[in-house]
C-alpha cells in the first residue's frame, strides 16, 4: 500500500486531481537482505482522458527490478482509477488493485511536531484525503524465505530524459525526523543499499547524522544501524506488528512507537489515536471527505 498527496475534504484535491502519468510508482520487494530489489511492482497511469484514468502494473524480477526503468511483463491492466466516493476494484487471479482518492489512514500531530514536539494541536490527517494505491498478491510474490523480505516505496520521475528517484518511504517518518532541508532529496535520491555509506549535504554519512540526533533526542545512537537501511521488515509468515518491526498495520501507532523509540522513552505519546473510517475489507481505506 502506498498513499501519494495529501489533500483537505470535502472531495476535490487540492495538490492534484489525477495521478501524474508520467511517474513510475514502485513497490519494491527485497529477498534476501541485501537492501537491493528482487522484485518491483510498477504502476504507471495513463493521461485523464474524459474524467477517467487506467492504470498498468508490472512486475520485474532478477536484475531488472534493481534497474531504473518500467520494465517486466504486465499483470494488471486498464484498472479505472477511483475519483469518487465508491472504489473500484480490478483483480486479476490472484492480485487485487486498487487506485484513487480515500480518506487518508495515517495518524499523527504534525504541528505538534513541528511546534517542538508540543503535542497539543490534534490530528493533522483525520480531515484530509489522499491518492492511494493499494495492492493485494499472494506470498508467493514476496519471495521464498518469510525472514528475508523487506519493502520500501519509490516514486520515479522522467527529467532532461532519464529516470531519477524523488521520493520513497519505508519505515513511518524517517525522513521527516532525521533530514533536514537538501538531506531530504539526498536521501530520496539514493537507494536502501546506500543508506549506510551515503554522505549528507554536511559531509558525515547518514548513519553518523542519525546517531547524532539520536543522542540529541534522548536515544541510543546505537539505533542508526537499526533504522537504516530504511526498508520495512516484513516476515510474512508471522503476525503484522509495527512495534514488532514486522510490517505495519493500518491502526499500528507507528508515532507513538518511533517517540519511544528516538527519545530513550522520554516521549510516548503524540495523543492522537487511529482513525475510525478504515474499511473491514479491500482496499481498506476508508471513503473519501
Amino acid at each position: 500500500m502506498a498513499d501519494h498527496l495529501d489533500s483537505p475534504g470535502p472531495m476535490a484535491p487540492l495538490l492534484a486531481n489525477s495521478f501524474d502519468s508520467s511517474a513510475i510508482y514502485e513497490i519494491n520487494i527485497d529477498t534476501n537482505g541485501d537492501a537491493v530489489a528482487d522484485r518491483s511492482f510498477r504502476i504507471r497511469f495513463s493521461e485523464v482522458n474524459g474524467g477517467s484514468q487506467t492504470a498498468t502494473v508490472h512486475l520485474a524480477t532478477g536484475a531488472l527490478a534493481a534497474q531504473l526503468n518500467d520494465g517486466g511483463p504486465v499483470v494488471i491492466a486498464g484498472a479505472p482509477a477511483s475519483f469518487g466516493r465508491e472504489p473500484i476494484i480490478t483483480q486479476r487471479g490472484a492480485y487485487k488493485f486498487f487506485a484513487g482518492i480515500r480518506s487518508d489512514p495515517f495518524f499523527f500531530d504534525l504541528l505538534g511536531f513541528i511546534d517542538d514536539f508540543n503535542f497539543t494541536h490534534g490530528d493533522f490527517f483525520v480531515d484530509k484525503n489522499v491518492f492511494g494505491i493499494v495492492l493485494e498478491v499472494p506470498n508467493s510474490a514476496l519471495g521464498a524465505t518469510p525472514k528475508s523480505t523487506s519493502l520500501w516505496g519509490r516514486t520515479l520521475l522522467s527529467q532532461n530524459g532519464s529516470l531519477v528517484r524523488v521520493d520513497r518511504m519505508a519505515r513511518a517518518a524517517i525522513n521527516t525526523v532525521f533530514n533536514h532541508g537538501q538531506d531530504k532529496n539526498i536521501f530520496n535520491s539514493i537507494d536502501p543499499n546506500q543508506d549506510v555509506t551515503a554522505t549528507t549535504s554536511e559531509g558525515p554519512t547518514f548513519v553518523q547524522s542519525f546517531a547524532s540526533t539520536l543522542t540529541a533526542l534522548g536515544g541510543n545512537p546505537a539505533l542508526a544501524t537499526v533504522l537504516l537501511p530504511d526498508v520495512l521488515n516484513y516476515d510474512f509468515s508471522k503476525s503484522t506488528s509495527y512495534a514488532a518491526l514486522n510490517g505495519r498495520g493500518l491502526q499500528d501507532d507507528v508515532i507513538d512507537i518511533s517517540l519511544s523509540l528516538v527519545t530513550g522513552g522520554g516521549l510516548t505519546t503524540d495523543n492522537v489515536g487511529p482513525h475510525t473510517d478504515y474499511l473491514s475489507e479491500f482496499p481498506y481505506l476508508g471513503t473519501p471527505h
